[in-house]
């Protein structure tokens, strides 16, 4: 008994018809989906990510580690058992958004760099770097004073923070889309 669910041709492969109705059928459920997504308004779900606070957030200390999160209308950030530093999303004023990267290791990655022989520890520092984004905060307290927080994250983050609080209708930096466009336009440059 040789039973085949799915029409074949004489070569053994789903015939072409049936191939365009699967990407028909599909096509059909995305934007069936993405209807749904524009049709449940503006709610905007809450996320959270891990972050180190470097400085700025008034009552939290510098190089403390926590969640960073958006929650109905305010950014928070917590640490491990302590109250949450909450800031208005609509009193933040600009985001800034950068990277760094910082050598991993430690004293054993330097005492293993120098050992290794012919000049391989260029190499090992080569792979002993672990990037990071910055996320810089420009906001606005109660009293009209201007202050200023830097978060560090996980490369890749930052740019779902900043991408969260721009969706909320906070400015994004116009510098932070200059640069993309002079990249975008040193790139194209380079290719030709």
């Amino acid at each position: 008994m040789n039973f085949s669910v799915v029409p074949e041709n004489s070569n053994g492969y789903p015939s072409a018809n049936h191939a365009f109705r699967v990407l028909l059928m599909l096509m059909f459920w995305s934007l069936v989906s993405v209807a749904q997504n524009a049709a449940g308004g503006s709610t905007v779900a809450p996320f959270s990510v891990r972050a180190t606070h470097l400085l700025g957030f008034e009552g939290t200390k510098a190089n403390s580690n926590g969640i960073l999160s958006i929650q109905d209308d305010s950014l928070q950030f917590q640490q491990d058992g302590k109250p949450a530093v909450k800031v208005k999303i609509n009193s933040v004023r600009d985001i800034y958004l950068g990277g760094e990267s910082k050598q991993v290791g430690g004293v054993p990655m330097t005492l293993g760099k120098a050992a290794t022989p012919f000049g391989g520890g260029r190499v090992v520092s080569l792979f002993a770097h672990k990037n990071y984004d910055t996320v810089a905060l420009e906001y606005v307290d109660a009293d009209a004073g201007v202050h200023g927080a830097i978060f560090q994250t996980s490369k890749g983050q930052g740019e779902i923070i900043k991408t969260a609080l721009a969706a909320r209708g906070v400015a994004v930096n116009p510098a932070d889309r200059e640069s993309t466009k002079q990249a975008a336009a040193e790139a194209t440059h380079a290719n030709q």
